[in-house]
């Protein structure tokens, strides 16, 4: 796969001011403000910077968070991990592997087979109904 590597001149020609915001300065919406918070809907959450798929509908569940959380995501390499230590909290963030952005976060809180929740702002993604 090759990666995207855009300038930020030319995110900003691309992305709305939150999406931006969020995707490559890593910020976060509000909880329980998501468009996608309470989707239903089956198919595929890709990511808004570059369309790059994510998460499947079947794994998403109700984490009481606020923001849309899976238990898994597409594949192993479809999601990048990196040691966050900002707030005074050490987590770790989430990103695309493709585009390098800012999804959320995951926890190992969330509900089996993985255990694991990640913790996704609803910005950060698109959804393609199947």
């Amino acid at each position: 796969m090759s990666k995207i590597d855009k300038t930020p001149d030319e995110w900003k020609a691309e992305l709305t001011p939150d999406e931006y915001r969020v995707l490559r300065e890593k910020g976060t919406e509000r909880a329980w403000t998501g468009e996608l918070l309470n989707n239903k809907e089956t198919g595929m959450y890709e990511c808004a910077g570059c369309g790059h798929p994510l998460f499947t509908s079947d794994t998403k569940f109700d984490s009481g968070s606020g923001w849309p959380s899976f238990f898994s995501p597409v594949s192993k390499d479809a999601i990048g991990f990196h040691l966050d230590t900002s707030h005074g909290m050490t987590r770790t963030e989430i990103t695309c592997n493709n585009c390098g952005g800012h999804l959320g976060h995951v926890f190992h809180d969330g509900p089996q087979p993985t255990g694991d929740r990640y913790c996704v702002n609803s910005i950060s993604l698109k959804f393609k109904k199947s």
